[in-house]
């Protein structure tokens, strides 16, 4: 599909555009996979957008090459009109598994990015890092080690860990799966309003339908390998949200759209 280009405030930070990247791996077998075939988006700044597929066909592929781990076989992804070439700081990424170093304190932690870049002082990223951990409600915990924390509190300093490094843009790869119902909704709800306050732009992956919705701006629906963007549905829910919107007509509404878009061929 022609992905819409969006009119964008010049002056704003973490514009996304992917122009026809393809991407392909070889199998243990030595067979050629196919994972992204021509896949374009762009996503304009201050907006919180959502990748959907079904497993495997490619959303984590996309995130590391949009992280800069991985190089396009063809095509081109840019942040700002700059080539992405490598990792950089301005794009920092939330994984599915811990990123946290278990034998350091959670301060530690947060700190290590910008301190080990020399980009700040030692008493400059400490600063910071308390005020990150006091308002995601950490501060008592700047101490203890990741094994000394719940499920739910790891992954609040793991979003502190990467927003100390004050990126353009957030990847955010299903960083609430494994986790019970009642945390994630509160993990949901919670970077809402981080989200809210900064309008840091965002691009997060799941499987989980009730969790784009909620999320998102504009849902970007994958095919299949080899994958494309196949569909893009803009999310007209109003902000600030919480959870008793998935009560709403509305909500039903989207539900079925993106349903039939990502099963129907």
């Amino acid at each position: 599909m022609n992905v819409k280009i969006k009119n964008i405030n010049s002056n704003a930070r973490g514009h996304i555009q992917i122009n026809n990247v393809c991407k392909k791996y070889e199998s243990s077998q030595g067979d050629t996979i196919n994972v992204l075939n021509n896949l374009s988006l762009d996503i304009a700044p201050g907006e919180l957008n959502v990748i959907m597929g079904v497993s495997g066909c490619g959303k984590s592929t996309l995130a590391y090459l949009l992280a800069g781990y991985l190089e396009p076989d063809k095509g081109e992804l840019k942040i700002d009109g700059e080539n992405i070439k490598g990792p950089s700081s301005d794009r920092v990424i939330v994984f599915q598994e811990t990123a946290l170093w278990p034998w350091m304190t959670v301060i530690d932690n947060v700190t290590f990015g910008p301190k080990a870049r020399k980009e700040m002082t030692s008493r400059e990223a400490e600063d910071l890092a308390n005020d990150l951990l006091k308002e995601f409600g950490l501060e008592q915990f700047s101490d203890k080690y990741p094994n000394q924390l719940s499920g739910g509190m790891k992954r609040r300093a793991e979003i502190a860990q990467a927003l100390i490094n004050r990126p353009s843009v957030m990847i955010l790869d299903e960083p609430f799966r494994g986790l019970d119902v009642m945390t994630r909704e509160l993990l949901q709800e919670y970077y809402l309003r981080l989200f809210e306050e900064r309008k840091l732009t965002t691009v997060f992956i799941t499987s989980e339908l009730d969790e784009a919705i909620f999320l998102a701006d504009s849902i970007y629906v994958m095919a299949d390998k080899p994958s494309f963007i196949k569909d893009v549905i803009e999310v007209d829910l109003a902000r600030p949200r919480t959870i008793d919107l998935m009560a709403s007509d509305q909500y039903f509404d989207l539900e079925n759209r993106v349903m039939e878009s990502l099963y129907n061929k």
